[in-house]
């Protein structure tokens, strides 16, 4: 199995879901830390989802644009209000590619919203 390192956009299957959960394979970010990613097969990911104006006033979404690097296809959004845990083993697709760390920093600062830190 791929060493995951925090920052990398990965494809999972986040279906089957409940209510407002986001669901589908959709690319996501993974937010855990390089020495947990490397020792267990569950990560906490951040959902990504396509942008559009309403999803872009979220103060706890992160607008991301399509690079080489990152290897999105759409202008996009981190949800960070949908992180959730994740088994490689059964719900990675695939590996797209990475966050810069100015990405990283607006999630981190997005995520210190959700959770109160």
């Amino acid at each position: 199995m791929t060493v995951l390192k925090r920052g990398m956009v990965i494809d999972i299957n986040l279906s089957p879901t409940q209510g407002s959960e986001t669901g589908k394979v959709r690319p996501c970010v993974v937010v855990t830390n390089d020495v947990y990613n490397a020792r267990v097969p569950v990560v906490q990911v951040v959902p990504i989802t396509e942008w559009s104006e309403k999803k872009g006033r979220i103060r706890t979404n992160v607008e991301l644009v399509p690079s080489p690097e990152n290897m999105l296809t759409k202008k996009s959004v981190a949800d960070c209000l949908q992180t959730r845990p994740v088994d490689l083993r059964f719900r990675m697709v695939g590996v797209r590619g990475e966050l810069t760390s100015e990405d990283m920093g607006k999630i981190d600062d997005a995520l210190r919203i959700v959770f109160s830190l």
